[in-house]
């Protein structure tokens, strides 16, 4: 999966541009605010209609523009695709080769996309909703399934999460189950499908960290909940589960159990990572776990993802440096930093300066 053109309208600080990309490393450099990291959120934010930036789509419109436009020409096992993103003050419109798609489940694996900056570090160090976070966008990218299991799983969720709020405690008790079967279906997709996935992650990111470390250290990686079976078997024990809490959930006024509720442990040197690891440590298992998201996308899809690096080498010592740019040959990378020369280390690369949302030289 390869980005080939990237174009940019009134896009974040950009009026107009666009960027031709080499299939291998392409390193966006230029002094802090210049673009560079609005370039890769682009590339993002059609590889996943999301963006991990912002909350409203209006923010990424260029001040004093009403509209923005994004476009990539793209290729991937099966030809070419273009991808274009219309992103106006109320809304958006996403079309793929020239057509509208009606759900965002119709744009997840066109081309998969990998980012990473030092912010990812809270993937480990804040809440539970991060790494679901992480989760969610990860799947979704490869299985459409569990992108609609999402939806519908969010959707029930609020209406039975209005119901406990209901003040005719009897009307509740004898709905409830109603919502709980439907919940549950969706839920043990959603179960299922994060198990098989950390199952994936966990032996890849530990030889990762491994690799980056020189040996002297592990990672592990576990769900806090362990749900057994099949999806039928796990429905099952969700639906006693929600039963079991029913006065719980009455009293507080929300459903305290479930895959929105669920979250994932990480362990360096067998210890908690949340409580005990040091900046470093978190980085670089942050860092090991977006390689192994890369290398989950490849066995799952037969084509390596876009991987994108937001500002990474400034945080990391000079022998990772050199061990992550060994990893990411073979892969189209998008590499952002402020002095291509100080990071590079001979590496065969394309380099764009960026300055004041505009291209200033490639080579």
């Amino acid at each position: 999966m390869k980005i080939k053109k990237l174009f940019l309208q009134n896009f974040r600080n950009y009026g107009q541009e666009e960027f031709v990309f080499d299939d291998g490393l392409n390193v966006l450099f230029g002094k802090n605010g210049q673009g560079k990291t609005n370039c890769a959120e682009a590339v993002y934010y059609l590889c996943t209609g999301a963006s991990l930036r912002i909350k409203h789509e209006k923010q990424l419109i260029k001040m004093g523009e009403t509209q923005a436009k994004i476009v990539a020409e793209a290729e991937n096992r099966y030809g070419s695709v273009t991808i274009e993103a219309n992103i106006f003050e109320e809304g958006r419109e996403i079309k793929v080769n020239g057509t509208k798609i009606a759900k965002n489940a119709d744009l997840m694996g066109l081309v998969n996309s990998v980012f990473f900056s030092p912010g990812e570090l809270r993937l480990i160090q804040d809440g539970p909703d991060e790494r679901r976070r992480f989760m969610n966008l990860s799947i979704s990218q490869t299985s459409p399934a569990y992108y609609t299991a999402l939806l519908r799983y969010n959707k029930i969720l609020d209406q039975r999460n209005a119901l406990l709020k209901n003040p005719d405690i009897s009307l509740v008790l004898e709905t409830l189950p109603v919502w709980d079967e439907q919940l549950c279906r969706y839920a043990a997709t959603i179960v299922k499908k994060r198990g098989d996935f950390l199952k994936m992650l966990s032996p890849i990111a530990a030889e990762y960290y491994a690799y980056l470390t020189d040996g002297a250290e592990d990672l592990e990686i576990k769900p806090d909940k362990q749900w057994e079976g099949t999806e039928e078997e796990i429905a099952e024990a969700l639906k006693k589960k929600l039963s079991y809490n029913y006065e719980k959930d009455l009293r507080l006024g929300f459903t305290t159990v479930g895959p929105h509720r669920d979250d994932i442990d990480f362990f360096i040197l067998g210890m908690d990572a949340k409580a005990f690891a040091s900046q470093g440590q978190t980085r670089t298992a942050a860092l090991s776990v977006k390689l192994a998201e890369v290398e989950i996308f490849k066995n799952l899809s037969g084509e390596y993802p876009v991987l994108i690096l937001d500002d990474v080498m400034s945080e990391l010592d000079l022998p990772k440096r050199k061990k992550l740019l060994k990893k990411v040959k073979g892969m189209q990378t998008m590499l952002t930093c402020t002095h291509a020369e100080r990071v590079l280390y001979g590496a065969d690369c394309k380099k764009i300066r960026i300055e004041k949302g505009k291209i200033k030289g490639e080579g």
